[in-house]
């Protein structure tokens, strides 16, 4: 039977790995189970878990056989050759009744809404990273019904999202966290070739990094291996919070861990809708804590928790993963060899040219501050984009600038890019600004739904890579909505992208040079610095000595912090496609990241790519004569087939 607390629906989420332990959780004290196929799921990494086809079916009559609900994880980021793949699973999951799916891709949506496949809900999967009222109403229009939100948004966020939206909340309540935000984490794919957008994270977050910073080096251990999240002693306040699904983390559990997890929250859950006056919240918190995994935060729940999110101790942290298992050790960043070049551009190049005399490629460069936007001007580079989160010591360039970049020449066009992730207040502060101040800008590039929500009817959008746009499905949609170019992913390998550009008839801009952002955090790795004593004195190897770290055998990455206290942790190498530009034959925009460079350097860049671009026959000189500032070349995830 369902619970209910004041008329409202609570429900307890319990994972479930694979059959075996399917068959002792559906008789759980849960409401709901989720789990996963044997693909397109978040969990691909270990062998013997997920479900078949069969195991599905199953389940899911065991499940209503107990007035228990099924949900179903297709919450895989898709690449074209899987979308056939998910139209047959996704009429599977429909005609076997299964009560919801949760997804992260919008090419599933897009695939829902086109067969009209509507015996299940749709759940946004905390990977679509919701956090703000627009993005929510988004969904809804689409037809989703309950997101999993942000893991950095607070439970009164949370209450007041829903308030506003009338949409089903769910909220992690317990099991493993991340510290990098939902879908913006791209060091596993970026350095080991396993993206975590697709279920196959190698965990580089819990490698041991020491920090740098100010000449100096702090003995930080595992300064990105967050605690478990435990709200066993809060269910209160998360159902004061209209939080509706509570959702346990942990289907690669084993099943003792899960089964006594699921009935010790159950139990609370009843205990609490039965007698609130006199619930105890600390009525088996002693068990927990002696059966844990790792120590235990509640995350961002009440508050940003600062360093206090980081698990110290050794057990199940650092280079092992929470079954004791050792997952992956520090790696270094591929280089570029003359056999991946070969590969690369045997991958890109099209059989049959549908286009043999292709448009000129452009070029666009995302600038730091005045002086870049300056230089690009007079280099007269076809767009510049202006972040919106700058980061220190850098200031935004003022309104006065602005207006004077656009009298120096009217063929680059000037973008603003919008945060990464756009809470209320800075919904606000980018309406004001661009009211006052949008007739300066040819468009924005958005990285979030709610942008897209907001400003589709007013402005010329360009879809950042952080909305990790795989398929032509996902083109699909945001266009429909009003995008007019696309990002390709910064995880594509080889194969993928070759195959995504020859099937793209949509304006594509690729990252063509610069380190790559591998991490996007709440978590502000610089308070390190202010609570740790340093151990020894040391400079940073490519960076000036104000940026702040992360350092192990295999190298360092720098992390920027903006002006809303988010970090950036950056790749140690820098992207260059230089050796590869000339398989481009559809017309590409290639974007260089400024951010990285003095002015002479990125100049360089600049003048080296405009060369390559007007006659791609130079590229493997140009390519020989380009020194890198960083600690070298590499090609990302298109080192990897």
């Amino acid at each position: 039977m369902p619970r209910y607390f004041n008329g409202r629906e609570i429900e307890l989420l319990a994972p479930s790995g694979n059959m075996d332990i399917f068959k002792q959780i559906v008789n759980a004290n849960c409401d709901a189970i989720y789990i996963g196929g044997k693909s397109l799921n978040m969990r691909m990494i270990r062998k013997g878990f997920n479900f078949s086809d069969e195991e599905i079916v199953e389940a899911t009559q065991m499940a209503h056989d107990r007035g228990k609900k099924l949900y179903v994880t297709v919450n895989s980021m898709l690449n074209d050759q899987e979308i056939n793949q998910a139209i047959d699973y996704l009429h599977f999951l429909n005609n076997t009744k299964v009560d919801g799916i949760i997804i992260q891709d919008l090419g599933i949506l897009q695939l829902c809404n086109e067969y009209k496949l509507d015996r299940f809900e749709i759940h946004a999967s905390v990977m679509m990273n919701v956090h703000n009222i627009d993005f929510v109403k988004h969904l809804q229009q689409s037809g989703v019904s309950r997101v999993v939100v942000s893991r950095e948004m607070d439970l009164q966020t949370a209450k007041h999202l829903q308030v506003e939206t009338g949409i089903e909340t769910e909220y992690f309540v317990h099991g493993d966290m991340c510290t990098v935000n939902g879908g913006n984490c791209y060091y596993s794919s970026l350095v080991l070739g396993n993206s975590s957008n697709r279920g196959r994270c190698f965990k580089p977050c819990r490698w041991a990094f020491e920090t740098k910073k100010d000449g100096y080096t702090y003995p930080t251990e595992y300064p990105l291996a967050a605690k478990d999240m435990n709200m066993y002693e809060h269910i209160p306040e998360l159902i004061e919070s209209r939080v509706q699904s509570f959702k346990i983390e942990g289907r690669m559990r084993d099943t003792d861990f899960i089964v006594n997890l699921v009935n010790t929250y159950g139990d609370a859950i009843d205990r609490y809708i039965a007698d609130p006056f006199s619930f105890d919240r600390n009525k088996k918190t002693d068990e927990l804590f002696e059966n844990r995994k790792r120590d235990f935060s509640t995350a961002y729940a009440f508050g940003n928790p600062g360093l206090d999110f980081i698990n110290r101790r050794y057990e199940g942290t650092g280079k092992f993963y929470s079954t004791g298992k050792m997952f992956s050790t520090p790696t270094e960043e591929p280089s570029i060899t003359n056999d991946l070049i070969n590969d690369v551009v045997s991958q890109l190049s099209e059989p049959e040219s549908s286009n043999p005399s292709p448009t000129k490629h452009r070029m666009s460069v995302k600038v730091k501050d005045y002086e870049q936007a300056k230089l690009c001007m007079e280099s007269s580079v076809d767009r510049i984009y202006i972040p919106s989160e700058v980061f220190y010591p850098n200031e935004m360039i003022s309104i006065d600038q602005l207006e004077h970049l656009r009298s120096l020449n009217s063929q680059t066009d000037i973008f603003l890019e919008l945060p990464q992730m756009m809470d209320e207040r800075q919904l606000e502060m980018t309406d004001q600004y661009l009211e006052t101040h949008g007739h300066l800008f040819k468009g924005l590039l958005v990285s979030n739904l709610g942008a897209i929500q907001k400003y589709a009817d007013r402005f010329q959008l360009v879809a950042n890579y952080n909305l990790n746009i795989f398929n032509q499905r996902a083109i699909s949609y945001y266009k429909d909505f009003g995008v007019e170019e696309f990002t390709v992913s910064i995880e594509s390998k080889r194969r993928e992208l070759g195959e995504f550009i020859h099937l793209s008839e949509e304006p594509l801009e690729i990252i063509a040079h610069g380190p790559l952002k591998a991490m996007y955090l709440d978590l502000n790795l610089y308070d390190n610095t202010h609570v740790l004593n340093p151990s020894e004195k040391s400079d940073n190897d490519h960076v000036e000595n104000d940026q702040l770290v992360l350092k192990t055998e295999k190298g360092e990455n720098p992390v920027y912090i903006d002006q809303f206290k988010k970090n950036h942790l950056y790749t140690a190498k820098e992207f260059n496609i230089l050796p590869i530009l000339g398989a481009f034959e559809k017309p590409i925009s290639f974007r260089i990241e400024g951010h990285a460079y003095n002015a002479d350097d990125l100049r360089e860049i600049i003048d080296t790519y405009q060369k390559a671009i007007a006659n791609p026959s130079q590229c493997d000189q140009l390519f020989e004569q380009l020194n890198s500032t960083k600690a070298g070349f590499t090609l990302g995830a298109l080192s990897f087939k």
